[in-house]
């Protein structure tokens, strides 16, 4: 396994959303067209959430985000993974907080 520094796990149910295989691919791609990136990605079955998925969770930071759209999955990678900036209006929930 390679040295990673987040885990990134996505719901890939269909009951969270239809495209959620889809996402978890692009997701897989973003990742990848960023070699400097240390992102491990899992994909998940469901999280019990189904709020506008499918669900992405940063870890470690605990971070659960609704992934609408893929412009939404552009900015959680470019932001929160690269940059360390959460995505704050596209978060539903922080470990330790609860539903934001």
């Amino acid at each position: 396994m390679r040295i990673h520094d987040k885990h990134v796990l996505m719901c890939t149910d269909l009951r969270c959303s239809e495209n959620a295989a889809e996402a978890f691919q692009q997701l897989g791609r973003k990742i990848d067209a960023r070699p400097q990136l240390k992102v491990k990605r899992t994909r998940s079955n469901c999280f019990a959430v189904c709020k506008n998925g499918p669900i992405l969770v940063v870890y470690p930071e605990g971070v659960w985000y609704s992934c609408t759209d893929e412009s939404v999955l552009e900015r959680i990678v470019s932001e929160h993974l690269e940059n360390n900036i959460e995505v704050s209006e596209h978060v539903i929930h922080r470990l330790g907080i609860g539903d934001v």
